[in-house]
Parts: structure tokens; C-alpha cells; sequence
């Protein structure tokens, strides 16, 4: 279990005594809640208003998804779509379900197994045609989908029986770019995509969405506090939290945690060079965590909590030891500093649960805090 050193965060805090109590309340709330769901990150999710929501559906997509409509079996656009990719909320784009757990049930329209890892499906109760239904539906947009029934195959035993209108197909290919690359990870585990594919995709899709922009990758204990820091500085764009620096493919989260894998939790940070240099971002890092402890953060401890700076060509490397070398003269740290700086290796994405967990989870488990320059 996670529980931050209280002195050491008094000692990196001297008289920011509110921060401190703030953090032991929120580490006893991590240990009192339930397993997080998973959740694509920055949960961008919104319903349009009403005006614009009619201007964007079809007829059919507006008296399916808002009048609780059902569209013709066998007469839809994905009742018998084979192709690998993702289906999203056609009024919001929340990822509702994968085509890795869909199947031909013979019924006419689009049949699941259960939803994607981390979508928010709500089910009601439905007595309409004389009969108890479980309706399911978008959490955010509140769109209805279809039902669910109990007569599916394993190994779930159900049958989410969705209308096409209320869907989007997202395929595989094209999942990077349009912002659902932490989903990519069931496909390249099914052989349906490369991982070096997977990761190009998504490192191609980051640089073309926003044109001038930088990758950096740090580790430096938790991931989540580390995430929630540097979402919030000016010019950063876009992060991912995952696993780097190991040896075992595709590692889960659990295998991490064994600290056998030799990956760190870490995060991957795509900025704005425009509005952040490199060396303000290393700065930043420095100012974020304890970079004297070797292999721990606070009580997470093993190497997976170790501070690093994964550098992805040699002008970072540069830059990165010569921001180290000089907040180790600076006097602000009373050790040595034994952050690592060596080259990157392959950036595995963790689970959609993870990403952005402290924006999904107010008051959730957070050992890190920024101190001033």
C-alpha cells in the first residue's frame, strides 16, 4: 500500500503545513475506496446542446439514441461489421465497446459481450412492451444504446444488443489519431496490430494533431501524482502514463508492481516547445519529486519507483545531465542526486484506469507535490 512518508513531506514542504494534512487525507480515502474503473483519460466527454445535437444526428441516430428508439435488424451499419476497432458514443464519443468482444448472435444488430475496459454503461430498469428489460446507456451523454441480456457466451454469459444509430466505429488504424491510443494495447496482445505499428501510430498522430511538439518521458515514483503536476504546466499538451525501461512486453500493471519486469512507472509528456523548453520540463521534474532516494518515492519502493530522465536523442541527454548537475550544486537537495538518465525504450501505455486517474478520482492517493523554484 501506498501511505507517503509524513517527515519527508514536511521536510520538502517546510511550513506548507495545509498541504500535508490535505495529503494523509486523501492517502486514508485511497485505502477506504473500491478499485478504480478504468476510464479513457481527461474524460473530454460532452453532450452537445440540444440545437447543435440535432444538427449533427441523422433521424434515426436522434430517435435511437435520445426517444429510446430501435432501428431495423439486419438493416444497420454494424450488425455485421468485422473489422477491428472501437465503438464510441455517436453523440459524446465516450468508448463504449471493443470489436474484441463482439460476436454474431444472430439477432440483426450489433452484439457485445461486455463493454470496453473503463466505459461508464448505466443500466435501467425497462417495463415498456409488457415485459422487464435491462436498458443500457452512455453515462455521459445519457444515449440509448440498446439492452442487456443474460442469454450470451462466455465468459461473461451476456448480450449487450446495441443500435447501430447510437454508435461510431473507430477502426484500429485510425484509433491513435483520433485520441484512443491507450486502447491500443487488447489489439496488439490479439496480433491484430504490431506493437512497433501501435506505437507509431500514436507518436504520429500526437505530432500531427498539434503540429510543433516535443515527447519527454519521466519517472519519478508514483505516476499519478507525477501526472497530475505536469498536466497543469503551461505548454504541455498531452500525457500518458505507462511502463518504460523494462525487459518484459506488453507488462500490466500487476507485473510492474512485482518490480521484476525492470520497468518504472512513468509518463510521457508531449509539449510545446514554443511555450516550454526541454530544460524548463527537466527543471520542472526536478522540483517534483525527492531525486536523492534511490529506487523509492516516499514508501513506494522497489525499482519501479525509481527517478529517471529516459531521453530520446542526444540533445536532450545534453540537456538533461546539465539541469541535473545544477540542482545538485544548487544546496536545495541535502544528497547526491541518483537520478538516472539513460535512452529510451519501448513506452507502454498502462491501463485506461490509470490515465488521469486523480481527474477521475478527486481526493485519490497523491504523494507528490510541486515545490517553488
Amino acid at each position: 500500500m501506498r501511505i507517503p512518508q509524513v517527515l519527508h513531506l514536511l521536510l520538502l514542504a517546510t511550513g506548507v503545513l495545509a498541504s500535508t494534512i490535505s495529503l494523509l487525507a486523501q492517502t486514508a480515502a485511497r485505502t477506504a475506496q473500491p478499485a478504480p474503473t478504468a476510464t479513457r483519460p481527461m474524460n473530454p466527454f460532452q453532450k452537445p446542446q440540444e440545437t447543435d445535437l440535432k444538427k449533427k444526428l441523422t433521424t434515426e441516430q436522434y430517435k435511437v439514441t435520445q426517444q429510446c428508439g430501435t432501428e431495423p435488424p439486419f438493416r444497420n451499419a454494424y450488425w455485421d461489421n468485422k473489422k477491428p476497432g472501437i465503438y464510441v458514443d455517436i453523440v459524446s464519443g465516450e468508448p463504449l465497446f471493443s470489436s474484441l468482444d463482439k460476436y454474431d448472435s444472430g439477432s440483426g444488430w450489433p452484439s457485445f459481450t461486455q463493454p470496453i475496459e473503463g466505459s461508464d454503461i448505466v443500466e435501467k430498469k425497462d417495463l415498456t412492451h409488457g415485459m422487464v428489460r435491462s436498458e443500457v446507456r452512455s453515462k455521459v451523454a445519457d444515449s440509448h444504446l440498446g439492452h442487456v441480456f443474460d442469454d450470451g457466451p462466455g465468459p461473461t454469459g451476456q448480450r449487450y444488443c446495441i443500435n447501430s444509430a447510437s454508435l461510431r466505429f473507430v477502426p484500429v488504424e485510425r484509433m491513435a489519431e483520433e485520441g484512443f491510443g491507450a486502447y491500443l494495447g487488447p489489439f496488439v496482445k490479439a496480433g491484430l496490430i504490431p506493437l512497433a505499428t501501435a506505437t507509431t501510430a500514436t507518436t504520429a498522430a500526437a505530432k500531427l494533431a498539434q503540429g510543433n511538439r516535443e515527447t519527454a518521458v519521466f519517472a519519478g515514483g508514483c505516476f499519478w501524482g507525477m501526472e497530475e503536476i505536469l498536466r497543469r504546466v503551461p505548454g504541455v499538451l498531452q500525457t500518458t502514463v505507462g511502463y518504460t525501461g523494462g525487459t518484459t512486453p506488453n507488462p500490466t500493471y500487476k507485473q510492474v508492481c512485482t518490480g521484476q519486469t525492470g520497468h518504472a512507472e512513468a509518463i510521457e509528456i508531449v509539449f510545446d516547445p514554443a511555450k516550454i523548453s526541454y530544460e524548463k520540463l527537466v527543471g520542472v521534474f526536478f522540483r517534483m519529486h525527492d531525486p536523492t532516494t534511490l529506487n523509492r518515492q516516499h514508501n513506494d519502493a522497489g525499482t519501479q519507483y525509481r527517478s529517471a530522465v529516459f531521453y530520446l536523442d542526444d540533445r536532450q541527454r545534453e540537456t538533461a545531465e546539465a539541469v541535473k548537475a545544477k540542482v545538485d550544486k544548487s544546496g536545495r537537495w541535502k544528497r547526491p542526486i541518483v537520478t538516472e538518465i539513460t535512452a529510451v525504450s519501448t513506452f507502454f501505455p498502462a491501463e485506461a484506469y490509470h490515465q488521469n486517474y486523480l481527474i477521475k478520482n478527486p481526493g485519490g492517493y497523491n504523494c507528490h507535490i510541486l515545490l517553488p523554484e
